[in-house]
């Protein structure tokens, strides 16, 4: 039985799906006390947040340290999620949270002697990669230099590196999966990637199956994707059985033109060079018409595809969703209403 487990990150997009998995791990006695940790807390009362013991800690704050490692003695395990990509321009305020608040979480970890540390990494830690011969969990993690979020995923990689040689009797666990995708996370996702620029119920109306008559998709892009609930079942799967190591995460499978071209029974679709869609994300982000850089285009045309082996052989994972229902539990739920469980900080995107 796992006593006590620490989540932190725990009211964002995998937060809130892990705590449920951990309470029907309680109902079922394999879990003894679930601590969850974030910035505000959770902005509402019910399911998942019930019989959740509750911290509330910036971990950019001076004395989160102290904080922490008090929060973290006695866990079994401490599952890390802290990122935020929000607000994108503040790079600053980026790098406080990701690089330097994690490095405060694993100093935490240390100090109180937790014996097993689950950290949310991503296919953006991943350097340029094939897109066609899946890579293993030794693909370098050098990320992509021009996107916030594969440089400072691919940074953070690095000082775990350095974490886990100078803490050897502390197990590390990192999750690599690919873009995560579900109805609960979708109106945020929506909100992150495109803003205001096509109304919700214009765009769901869009997507719907037959409606779209032509789909313009970067030429050579390939990617992963996994349900919501799935990598919370990965995150408890490597928790319960205490395997240590990285693990990718995703389903099948692998995503390109043609798969969500069926998907989205568009009646074609056409490949265009992906410098055509940098230069439009480029334009468009400039102008302030939607709030994503064009560092996630250059991530996602030079990230690998990941194989899903290890973790499927070494834990019994696997889907419960194929890669194509999790985006179309996102394409059907756009212009959901937004219940925002991180505090209404707004931060997470499908990779987290």
């Amino acid at each position: 039985m796992t006593k006590r487990v620490v989540v932190l990150g725990a009211t964002g997009n995998v937060g809130t799906a892990l705590l449920h998995r951990l309470q029907q791990a309680r109902a079922a006695g394999e879990v003894g006390s679930i601590v969850g940790v974030s910035r505000r807390g959770p902005d509402r009362e019910g399911a998942p947040f019930d019989g959740v013991e509750w911290h509330r800690i910036d971990v950019t704050d001076p004395d989160a340290g102290p904080r922490l490692e008090q929060v973290m003695r006695g866990a079994d395990a401490v599952i890390d999620l802290v990122w935020v990509i929000r607000p994108n321009r503040d790079r600053e305020f980026l790098r406080r949270v990701n690089v330097e608040g994690n490095r405060t979480v694993f100093q935490a970890a240390a100090l109180a002697q937790v014996p097993h540390l689950v950290y949310a990494s991503s296919i953006g830690a991943y350097g340029k990669g094939s897109k066609t011969v899946p890579v293993d969990e030794s693909h370098p993690t050098t990320g992509t230099p021009t996107s916030h979020y594969g440089a400072q995923k691919a940074e953070v990689e690095t000082l775990l590196d350095e974490f886990e040689r100078e803490n050897p009797g502390l197990l590390v666990t990192r999750l690599r999966p690919g873009l995560i995708f579900g109805a609960a996370p979708a109106p945020e996702i929506k909100d992150y990637f495109l803003g205001d620029l096509v109304p919700a119920k214009l765009l769901t109306w869009l997507l719907k199956a037959g409606r779209l008559p032509l789909l313009p998709f970067p030429a050579g892009i390939r990617f992963q994707a996994v349900y919501q609930p799935d990598i919370a079942e990965a995150y408890w799967q490597v928790t319960r059985q205490r395997a240590g190591g990285a693990f990718n995460v995703a389903a099948e499978p692998v995503l390109d033109a043609q798969t969500i071209g069926q998907l989205l029974g568009a009646r074609r679709y056409l490949e265009l060079p992906v410098p055509v869609f940098t230069a439009l994300a480029a334009a468009s982000y400039r102008l302030r018409l939607q709030p994503s850089d064009p560092g996630w285009v250059d991530m996602a045309a030079v990230v690998p595809i990941m194989d899903t082996t290890k973790i499927r052989q070494v834990t019994g994972w696997s889907e419960t969703m194929t890669s194509q229902q999790a985006v179309r539990q996102l394409l059907d739920h756009f212009d959901a209403p937004e219940v925002l469980g991180n505090g209404g900080h707004r931060s997470h995107s499908p990779l987290e």
